[in-house]
């Protein structure tokens, strides 16, 4: 997957159905119900070009007929982190396409008065170092949540890290690589701007109020 020119180690996937689907996200229209089942649909696409390099061991396999050398996932397995609540509504997709993938879980909110994150829970396997992680959240904003997330999951250990997110804005896909220059980011849309509270424009709105109906 082409890195995005003007920003190295930021991926936009451009897949038809990505786009389509992102597209209809966007309305404002598209009720909860519809709203949750494109976040899983698009989630799913988006980790099947995000594992297209995972590393793979041969393994022998008895079809109906003989013996034969397959392939599977090497290594310990995929953790899935999404940043709570929002990035929750891109879980079930993922591990639709990887079931057996972990799940440990950020809880970061961002502070509408200073735009800065505020981290109340944290819990991921303790091997954190031998894993891959996907770090989930439906918009990149003003960067703050990703930056403190990544930074707690290096805490613990991790070193292979990829952060997934439905829309971005150039500022926060900026300052995430600035922060954290080894981890990439994978995005369905790289969007104009923050608007002057640090939601993205065009956007869709607040994800986390949408995915749960409380907007």
């Amino acid at each position: 997957m082409p890195t995005t020119p003007d920003i190295p180690g930021l991926f936009v996937v451009q897949h038809p159905l990505v786009q389509h689907k992102l597209a209809l996200l966007r309305d404002r229209n598209t009720p909860t119900k519809i709203f949750k089942e494109l976040v899983d649909e698009i989630a799913m696409l988006m980790a099947y070009e995000a594992t297209a390099n995972l590393t793979l061991e041969p393994y022998p396999v008895e079809t109906p007929l003989e013996t034969t050398i397959g392939q599977r996932v090497a290594g310990k397995k995929l953790v899935l982190v999404p940043i709570l609540r929002a990035g929750l509504g891109m879980v079930e997709g993922i591990l639709r396409l990887i079931p057996s993938a972990r799940v440990g879980h950020v809880g970061l909110y961002r502070d509408h008065d200073t735009l800065q994150p505020v981290d109340y829970y944290f819990k991921v396997p303790a091997d954190a170092a031998e894993r891959e992680f996907f770090v989930l959240d439906p918009m990149l904003a003003t960067g703050g949540s990703a930056i403190a997330a990544i930074a707690k999951l290096k805490k613990a250990g991790a070193t292979r890290i990829r952060f997934l997110c439905l829309v971005a804005a150039p500022k926060g896909v900026l300052r995430v690589r600035e922060a954290h220059p080894d981890v990439p980011i994978l995005a369905a849309a790289l969007d104009r701007e923050l608007n002057d509270v640090g939601y993205i424009l065009p956007g869709l709105g607040d994800a986390g109020d949408r995915l749960f109906g409380t907007r």
